[in-house]
């Protein structure tokens, strides 16, 4: 798709600008006065904050101990610091914020490496350095987000460095030639994509951010269309693991970096070289890929969720909201100018890159109100690519996950069962905890949220289900009419042989107007336990489960039902999940169970 343009470029590729330049007084006095006096009141308090001190030791603990997120607190929280400083000179104009944003630039420019402890590697599963070698840059998702930071900053504020010292942008611009263009244009990192190998939303996200540090910079044209054509031959290795169906396999999480990012190097290469790629906008898959995000929504902030996605997702950006218009969906559009106009956050304080920051001040109130989004409830969908269902009622909305357990950021949840009555949590997802080097490890599915006895899913004796492509359901057939909603899938082959396990057929039903039912059936050579997950305290007697106000699950075919409880202490599970959750471990009596929810 992509790489065919590649032949058509013209002779002189343009500029990008990122945004507004400071001197635009107009634009930015036209942000709305609350959100001025936010962004302004953030910058101000950053102005009496020290930069946090990274030492090599810091770098050194992800090897040393697995931790990531302590010096990822560090390095982000630099970042966000001259985020905000920058918006607060945009804003207001005054050259109050410039001297500390000069700080904050060399300092990152000091920096020995921009990638990520958790990705020094020059093989994409190869051994993480301790240190950083600043003569061997890793272009990482982090390196490539700290050039566009830096990039955007010369690109909207060129005029005022420049007044303190050329030197400032020169020096941004060689940082950035040799940790970014050389060793992109000169070396080859998994995530470019080859021949038929995976790629992922690391692809998309880095050639949006590359693209952006290119075309923001006043780069030579041979550079340009060097970068272009490689970044071309990158996104067509990141389309070629989409189905049509445009669903992420990574889950809801990972659009904002796949999709999204794809939406982003497509409005970079749109600007600087107009008409040309026009026609991808109006592929059906790329539509599809855009529309996700809303198909995957339940009610407020929660979402379907699997894989290392969490069920609570912030709220849409202008970015979601500029897709929707450039792919020429009204139902998305609508849906994130509705979302966002829901958020506390219209200048996005938690965001690292500052071009999205740039886009939600200057395209925000450009916004047209938000329109009721059309309802979910009218929304049924499967998506065959990762065997993904989707059906919902006006009580209930339900989630069953099919596909192979070989996918990206995969959980061993094939099969899995999610369900939200009125809005709330019914039967969850998990989700993922704080990554560390064991996330992903080849021990990873030594995490409990990974192991599908964690999930809304049969154990046999303690043996549950396996990792690997191969690992995936069977037979499946979807039905959706009027009154009915179904799926059939045999999840038999997704066990491994020790499970003993000769068949397992799910069939999850929903009766619109009235209940959900799950009935499963299976042969085998072990003892059958369902587990359950769920946020809600459970009462359980013989033949029925009640869950606090929300609903009750009546049970026909089980043996005595017992309740686990867990403790959440996990701050990324908890922003999603109260401080206690269960598990319900449901044995078979015989070879058939079935749970009727209402």
């Amino acid at each position: 798709m992509f790489s065919e343009i590649s032949k058509e470029l013209p002779d002189v590729l343009g500029d990008f600008m990122p945004g507004a330049v400071c001197a635009d007084r107009a634009r930015w006095r036209a942000v709305p006065q609350a959100v001025r006096d936010l962004v302004i009141g953030e910058a101000a308090e950053t102005l009496a904050r020290a930069w946090p001190l990274i030492a090599a030791s810091d770098y050194r603990e992800y090897t040393a101990t697995g931790n990531r997120a302590r010096f990822e607190e560090l390095y982000f929280t630099r970042r966000r610091m001259l985020n905000n400083l920058v918006l607060g000179e945009l804003i207001e104009g005054g050259a109050r914020f410039l001297p500390k944003i000069v700080d904050g630039i060399l300092l990152i420019a000091e920096e020995s490496g921009w990638q990520l402890p958790a990705h020094n590697a020059y093989e994409r599963s190869g051994a993480r350095l301790p240190l950083p070698d600043n003569s061997q840059p890793v272009v990482d998702l982090f390196a490539a987000e700290t050039a566009a930071l830096l990039t955007t900053i010369v690109a909207l504020l060129r005029d005022e460095l420049d007044g303190i010292s050329p030197e400032i942008t020169a020096r941004v611009e060689r940082e950035i030639e040799i940790r970014i263009l050389s060793p992109y244009l000169g070396r080859h990192f998994w995530w470019m994509g080859r021949g038929e190998e995976r790629m992922n939303n690391w692809t998309a996200w880095i050639s949006q951010n590359v693209l952006l540090t290119a075309f923001s910079l006043k780069t030579d044209q041979p550079t340009r269309h060097a970068v272009v054509k490689k970044a071309l031959g990158s996104l067509d290795a990141f389309l070629k693991d989409y189905a049509e169906d445009g669903a992420c396999e990574e889950g809801v999480l990972y659009y904002r970096h796949a999709a999204l990012c794809l939406h982003g190097a497509l409005t970079i290469l749109d600007a600087v070289a107009p008409g040309l790629f026009a026609g991808i906008w109006q592929q059906p898959k790329i539509r599809n890929m855009a529309e996700y995000i809303a198909q995957m929504h339940v009610a407020g902030r929660y979402y379907f969720n699997f894989a290392d996605s969490s069920a609570v997702v912030e709220p849409c950006s202008a970015r979601e909201y500029l897709f929707g218009q450039a792919v020429g969906s009204e139902m998305l559009a609508e849906f994130a100018a509705a979302d966002r106009a829901a958020s506390d956050n219209p200048h996005l304080p938690k965001e690292w890159n500052l071009w999205y920051r740039v886009q939600e001040l200057l395209a925000g109130p450009t916004l047209p109100a938000a329109a009721p989004p059309h309802p979910a409830s009218q929304r049924d969908i499967f998506y065959p690519g990762i065997g993904l269902f989707i059906a919902r009622d006006e009580q209930f909305s339900l989630a069953v996950k099919g596909g192979n357990n070989g996918e990206g950021h995969n959980h061993n949840d094939v099969g899995s069962v999610t369900l939200y009555k009125n809005g709330r949590p019914f039967l969850i997802d998990v989700g993922v905890e704080t990554y560390t080097a064991k996330t992903f490890s080849a021990r990873r599915y030594e995490i409990w949220t990974m192991q599908s006895a964690f999930h809304n899913l049969p154990t046999f004796a303690g043996v549950m289900q396996s990792a690997g492509e191969a690992f995936g359901a069977r037979d499946v057939e979807v039905r959706f009419d009027e009154g009915r909603a179904r799926i059939s899938l045999d999840i038999t082959a997704t066990y491994p042989p020790e499970a003993q396990l000769h068949s397992y057929r799910r069939v999850v039903s929903m009766l619109r107007g009235r209940d959900v039912e799950i009935v499963d059936t299976y042969d085998g050579g072990k003892p059958a336990v369902l587990s359950l997950m769920t946020c809600l305290a459970p009462t359980v007697t013989p033949d029925r489960i009640d869950l606090a106000d929300l609903g009750s699950i009546f049970v026909e075919g089980a043996g005595e039902i017992e309740i686990d409880e867990i403790v959440v202490e996990d701050v990324r599970l908890r922003s999603a999940w109260p401080e206690k959750i269960y598990r319900l471990r449901v044995p078979f009596a015989g070879r058939l169970l079935r749970l009727r929810i209402v």
